[in-house]
């Protein structure tokens, strides 16, 4: 991931696709809504696994999540 500084704006980003609450958002990934929001803060960084998840769920999302794949994760986004 290259552009990790920059993990607020990407769960943000993230989480307005998806049209999740930060609480629904952390549902989905298995986190607290406290994790979430100390991401979106620039307080806490996600855990490896978690970033794995944010990762799949863009994967999931296809042409939506696309560019925001190739921003962060370019090296697995082939």
């Amino acid at each position: 991931m290259n552009a990790q500084t920059d993990i607020p704006r990407l769960v943000r980003e993230l989480r307005d696709r998806t049209g999740l609450t930060q609480e629904k958002f952390a549902a989905r990934l298995g986190v607290t809504f406290p994790t979430i929001n100390r991401w979106e803060k620039g307080r806490a960084r996600p855990s490896p696994l978690a970033l794995k998840q944010v990762e799949d769920l863009l994967r999931s999302m296809g042409e939506r999540g696309k560019d925001l794949l190739q921003e962060f994760f370019p090296d697995e986004a082939s």
